[in-house]
């Protein structure tokens, strides 16, 4: 089978390491792919939202199956383009109309509405509608959750410790904060509570299969201090996310989800994240996305027994019903070295150096490159993640710190604290 993965990040890097280990796999390209994508297959410079560009790929490679790594393409229509130009191409991914679970966070709310799937109480508002936003805050408690629309690159949601915070927050946001995507202004109550991400696979025809459960840790400080980041490290399993809570997030959201997908008409045929919060032993939902999650793939991909492409192929297909996912019962721990200044502005083109071949765990890039000469530098905010296995969380992590440890560049920082929270509890 020849497969085509769009995508650049560390959790394509995951994805694409797995899936050179299915024998099904003749040919995997990743476009464009990274710095360290090329060990498991061909990287082609092709952006993921170039959609003429893939379809011409895709007929020049014989490609089989497409994998959609990121949510851009998703949310802007690329099952939709390819079920146009390229009919009978398996694609892992919803159209547009599922991928809106992901692009609107209005939408999501109003569908979570719809199918009766727990969430935190809410409303959206405009920027015509501020006086109405400021008298919806005023009935919640601190923290205030503002959260932006549409697509922000993992950073457009904010919590704010003051109600005089949230309304400048608001208008700041509602201004254009984050472009369009802030036009509208998504305001719900806060939960207290522990998170944990939740991957499902589905097929489109009620059949699905739940992958290993992760935790990741967004803010770049520890103690889970200052603002949203992509990302900075994960592990799995979630020790919270036993058998009776995954009994409730399997009755109360992960069917409700499907069936009123299927209930609304859309063919969701991919991935769905589920970003969920346990609030006393209950779970809710925080949010929707409509891909794997990062840094969740580094931790998740490596605890799937199962072959992927035979997982992602019953998707694709609609029969997934009859095809086990398997997780190895080992825990993993993956931590993420980010650039200094990061998720500000930060430096690109930093020599890498170091052991990046460690014998204890897996790299797997993120931003990063190749140039002329072979040599890898830094090309994003997120650089690279160190990925290991244990039989316990503690063991595991010792593992992943000792590995990022050992690489070097100009300004590297990382979190400590990643996974204590879990460990502690």
């Amino acid at each position: 089978m020849n497969i085509l993965l769009l995508g650049s990040g560390g959790r394509e890097c995951a994805i694409a390491r797995k899936i050179s280990q299915s024998p099904r796999a003749e040919h995997l390209y990743i476009a464009p792919g990274n710095g360290g994508t090329g060990a498991y297959g061909q990287n082609v410079a092709l952006s993921p939202t170039d959609f003429p560009a893939i379809a011409d790929f895709v007929k020049a490679n014989a490609i089989d199956l497409l994998v959609v790594g990121n949510e851009d393409p998703l949310v802007a229509g690329i099952r939709d383009y390819m079920a146009q130009h390229m009919p009978g191409l398996l694609i892992v991914g919803p159209g547009a109309d599922g991928a809106a679970l992901e692009g609107s966070k209005d939408f999501a709310k109003e569908f979570m509405g719809r199918h009766g799937i727990p969430t935190a109480r809410h409303k959206t508002f405009t920027a015509n509608e501020i006086e109405e936003a400021d008298a919806f805050l005023a009935t919640l408690a601190a923290p205030y959750v503002l959260k932006a629309d549409g697509l922000a690159a993992g950073k457009g949601v904010l919590i704010l410790p003051t109600l005089d915070e949230a309304r400048k927050s608001l208008r700041e946001m509602l201004g254009g904060m984050f472009g369009q995507s802030s036009a509208k202004v998504v305001i719900e109550e806060f939960l207290s509570g522990i998170e944990c991400s939740v991957f499902v696979l589905t097929d489109g025809h009620g059949g699905y299969r739940v992958l290993p459960v992760a935790k990741d840790y967004k803010r770049i400080g520890e103690g889970d201090t200052g603002p949203n980041t992509g990302g900075m490290g994960a592990v799995s399993p979630v020790p919270f996310a036993d058998a009776e809570f995954m009994a409730k997030v399997d009755e109360r959201i992960i069917r409700p989800t499907i069936q009123g997908l299927i209930a609304e008409g859309i063919d969701y045929r991919g991935f769905i994240f589920l970003g969920l919060i346990n609030v006393g032993g209950d779970p809710m939902v925080i949010e929707y996305n409509v891909r794997m999650g990062d840094p969740e793939t580094e931790v998740v991909m490596p605890r799937l027994l199962s072959d992927l492409v035979d997982l992602m192929e019953g998707a694709a297909k609609g029969d997934l019903a009859d095809i086990p996912a398997e997780h190895d019962p080992r825990c993993a721990a993956t931590v993420m070295a980010v650039s200094g200044g990061y998720p500000g502005s930060y430096g690109k083109g930093l020599p890498m150096t170091g052991d990046l071949n460690p014998a204890e765990s897996i790299l797997f890039h993120a931003g990063t490159k190749l140039d002329a000469d072979g040599t890898l530098l830094t090309s994003g905010g997120r650089v690279i993640a160190a990925t290991s296995y244990g039989a316990t969380l503690a063991e595991a992590l010792e593992k992943s710190y000792r590995a990022i440890d050992a690489i070097d560049f100009d300004g590297k920082y990382l979190r400590r604290d990643i996974g204590q929270d879990v460990m502690k509890n």
